[in-house]
């Protein structure tokens, strides 16, 4: 509580139910998909399912995806209006105020509930979140993080799509909410952070690049410049970089998987008989699929706010709703949003924090 006696919309929040709200309507599979990735994390988690959005179309998707059983943890609360893929972020906040988005987003920020998940429009889904529960005290700028894989047991990258327009000083505060992120959630034991830069030495980039190398090595966790190819080979914990680097790396990384994935399957030929020859081979290329399986890790959280929201891909199926709802319980039970909180009290100077403020 404040010294005025007022309570902050972070208290709320910290303080609030360890419920999950799931957007039923979001992604180009909702609500059949999302619904079922409902139903099968919800056994796992610590609290309540709360599936928002057009409650006609979620008893009818249920009948179709669970006999029209609804668990004893997950419950239905109405949204009227779908945000669009297409629509300008902005513009559904301000228009659609019963989207299932807001909706959602205003649960959580009347403590109904701790964390958002949504496979709907990433741009909405952050503006939403971003207006609803504004960002941590002393955070100018959220990051979304996605975790990806590599040789050495993944990394968390960020920001990989939320602000594509940022200054060096912020890419320090990526960093330690990378950090926080992988000691809570990721289980990282004093994580090391790289920039991502051209080059491994010291000088090597752009402007940009320069500026924010300066900054990021007045911390002893920072560990230095890193090239793209050696995100993926060599041993590392946060990788940093403003939104349009990030999100480039990231739509990269999912494309050369896909390409990867038809070409194997291309190779196999159609005789039953000749197949019987990759069965070796299919038993090596299973767990290969699985490190590159998006659906796998299920979504990717905006870092930042005053609440854990999870952006799911567009296209995810269950299995990616579900995972993406156990990522959403996972940094409920980790008290992601406090950890973040504490970890830039600790790192950053009370007058660069104030800075946010004007």
């Amino acid at each position: 509580m404040s010294e005025a006696g007022q309570i902050h919309l972070s208290e709320v929040i910290s303080h609030g139910e360890p419920n999950i709200v799931l957007d039923a309507m979001g992604g180009d599979y909702a609500p059949d998909e999302v619904v079922r990735g409902g139903i099968e994390a919800a056994p796992f988690i610590k609290g309540k399912l709360i599936l928002v959005g057009q409650t006609d179309a979620i008893h009818a998707s249920l009948k179709r995806v669970n006999d029209g059983l609804l668990p004893s943890n997950v419950e239905i609360h109405h949204a009227s209006q779908i945000v669009e893929m297409h629509e300008k972020p902005l513009d559904a906040y301000r228009k659609k105020k019963d989207s299932s988005m807001l909706v959602g987003c205003k649960l959580v920020k009347d403590g109904k509930a701790k964390a958002f998940v949504s496979a709907g429009s990433t741009g909405a889904a952050s503006a939403t979140s971003l207006l609803t529960w504004r960002q941590v005290h002393g955070i100018h700028r959220p990051a979304i993080g996605s975790q990806l894989p590599n040789m050495h047991g993944g990394f968390l990258l960020l920001d990989s799509g939320a602000s594509p327009d940022v200054d060096p000083e912020h890419l320090v505060e990526f960093a330690i909410m990378g950090r926080a992120y992988a000691e809570a959630v990721m289980g990282r034991k004093k994580p090391r952070v790289h920039l991502v830069n051209i080059g491994e030495e010291e000088g090597k980039g752009n402007s940009f690049a320069k500026q924010a190398y300066k900054l990021l090595q007045d911390h002893e966790w920072f560990a230095g410049n890193i090239e793209g190819k050696d995100m993926f080979n060599s041993a590392c914990d946060v990788v940093v970089c403003e939104a349009f680097v990030g999100n480039t790396i990231l739509k990269t990384a999912e494309g050369v998987a896909e390409m990867f994935a038809k070409m194997i399957k291309s190779g196999v030929p159609t005789n039953k008989l000749l197949q019987t020859m990759y069965w070796p081979l299919k038993k090596v290329m299973k767990p290969i699929r699985k490190h590159m399986d998006y659906a796998e890790v299920g979504g990717s959280p905006l870092l930042g706010l005053n609440g854990t929201c999870i952006i799911a891909h567009g296209r995810s199926n269950a299995k990616a709703i579900k995972n993406a709802v156990l990522m959403a319980d996972k940094a409920i039970r980790s008290d992601l949003v406090d950890h973040i909180r504490d970890a830039i009290h600790r790192e950053l100077p009370q007058n660069f924090i104030e800075t946010q403020n004007g």
